[in-house]
């Protein structure tokens, strides 16, 4: 995580917005585990609100392989932290798309401290459903 040289504005700032921030719905479904997650959107509406009521704006550019994301505070004050962009497949747009949503959902998710359960994480260990539920 890196940050502005001072951030005695964003921070009293941040802390009012956290105190308001709840959890994201887990409303989207994921079809290889057939499990609830809360997807971008969701994770969006539980913060945005909290954090535009108390003069924090979020950016999510892709700098390179990551998506950054920034809060930025009306004095010019920001904290900003990168997550990499993995897709499954570089030359497939859908794949890379997914790659970009998941980055900016975790990214976002992670800087406002928004819980929301895992529940798509284990697709990145590449385990086959079998395997995942069997050591429940």
């Amino acid at each position: 995580m890196i940050t502005s040289p001072t951030i005695e504005k964003i921070a009293p700032a941040y802390l009012k917005a956290q105190k308001e921030i709840g959890a994201a719905v887990k409303e989207s479904t994921n079809p290889f585990f057939h499990s609830k997650y809360a997807d971008l959107g969701s994770v969006m509406e539980a913060c945005k609100d909290a954090l535009n009521k108390n003069d924090i704006s979020v950016l999510q550019p892709i700098v390179g392989d990551a998506v950054e994301t920034i809060l930025l505070h009306v004095s010019g004050e920001w904290v900003a932290s990168s997550t990499r962009i993995v897709a499954k497949s570089e030359n497939n747009p859908q794949d890379q798309g997914s790659a970009i949503s998941y980055a900016r959902r975790y990214g976002l998710q992670s800087m406002v401290f928004i819980p929301a359960e895992d529940d798509d994480g284990e697709r990145s260990n590449n385990h086959k459903p079998e395997s995942y539920w069997s050591c429940l």
